[in-house]
């Protein structure tokens, strides 16, 4: 079976996936948009904030997301706060494809992160993480913007939302702007658990 390309986000009810300004990107709202994933165990080993954490499905959703990806992509904007806010062993520990137009010599992290920034565009980004991948899926990392980008080019096979009981009010949408006229969906799974729903779907050309 083919790799697939995908993207794994949290939402707000309303549609947000990350405040609008850079300054509050991991402030207090996003902090709480993303309240089910600190205490699950797998992200606390991979962050290594120590043992112990909750177990269940949202905790083998993580795990299920990060054993399945061989490299991410991710924009720019993602990547300036991510910079500061990661810890030294950044928590991919695969390749990492910063779409910018900022040259840079690849950034190595303990751990196995390797951030390579691409100035070419999005498509040039996801070949050179494909290959990085080898027979194992990428994950189109984020932000909301260059999700966009990759759902409109037609280049995104599936992807999870864990719906959070949580309302941003502005910020950034995540489909606003989508081409719906050439977008379809088909839902795959929807699970919920006592702090999100977990949506699935694949998508296809109308």
């Amino acid at each position: 079976m083919a790799a697939k390309v995908f993207f794994s986000v949290s939402m707000s009810l309303d549609g947000f996936v990350a405040p609008g300004s850079l300054d509050d990107l991991m402030g207090p709202q996003w902090m709480e948009l993303q309240q089910w994933v600190f205490p699950q165990r797998f992200f606390r080993e991979n962050l290594k904030f120590g043992e112990g954490g909750e177990e269940g499905r949202d905790n083998d959703i993580l795990r299920e997301t990060y054993l399945r990806t061989g490299a991410s992509v991710m924009g720019k904007r993602m990547f300036d706060a991510g910079e500061h806010a990661w810890p030294q062993e950044a928590p991919f520990h695969t390749p990492v494809f910063v779409v910018t137009h900022e040259k840079r010599d690849p950034w190595e992290r303990p751990g196995g992160t390797t951030f390579h920034f691409v100035n070419d565009g999005i498509e040039a980004a996801l070949d050179q993480a494909r290959e990085a991948a080898g027979d194992r899926d990428v994950r189109v990392a984020g932000g909301g913007a260059t999700i966009l980008q990759y759902v409109n080019a037609g280049l995104i096979d599936e992807f999870s939302i864990a719906l959070s009981p949580v309302l941003f009010g502005s910020g950034v949408r995540l489909f606003e702007g989508v081409d719906a006229g050439r977008v379809a969906l088909e839902q795959v799974r929807a699970e919920h658990s006592p702090k999100v729903t977990h949506l699935t779907y694949t998508v296809r050309e109308r």
